[in-house]
């Protein structure tokens, strides 16, 4: 009966370390601003995030470096909230966990290419237009006049 549980608990403790490293930040600002907000904006949607082997001869592909086919950054995510210069408390990441058992696409193909299904999630404040104008007029004010 003991070694029904210990071999649960080892279970549980691997999946449970397998997954937590599945989730990387892509943009996050550390300071956060919190005066003349607008309003919040935030969101998550399922991007193909596949890969395929630099040199695609099966069996020598699971060797070789692979590139992705979609490259996933934030601004695309982030533009949805607004012009760049109105977005504030930025932050956006990809779940790459759906890839785990999607890795079978990989062994089925030997090597060449690797489906991966990743959910990117962003969030992010927007400045009210007032604010945006104050600063701006702060800044040319400050600079010296020609």
């Amino acid at each position: 009966m003991q070694q029904i549980y210990t071999r649960t608990s080892a279970l549980i403790l691997s999946v449970a370390l397998l997954l937590s490293g599945c989730t990387s930040t892509l943009v996050r600002d550390d300071v956060k601003r919190t005066a003349g907000l607008d309003g919040h904006c935030a969101g998550s949607e399922w991007v193909d995030d596949s890969s395929l082997a630099v040199l695609p001869v099966p069996v020598v592909a699971f060797f070789v470096p692979h590139f992705d086919l979609h490259k996933v950054s934030g601004e695309p995510y982030l533009n949805r909230c607004g012009a760049t210069t109105r977005v504030v408390n930025r932050e956006v990441s990809i779940t790459t966990t759906a890839c785990i058992p999607a890795g079978f696409t990989r062994i089925i193909t030997l090597g060449v290419w690797q489906w991966c299904p990743a959910h990117v999630s962003w969030s992010a404040d927007v400045l009210s237009e007032g604010s945006r104008s104050a600063d701006l007029s702060i800044n040319n004010h400050s600079k010296p006049q020609s």
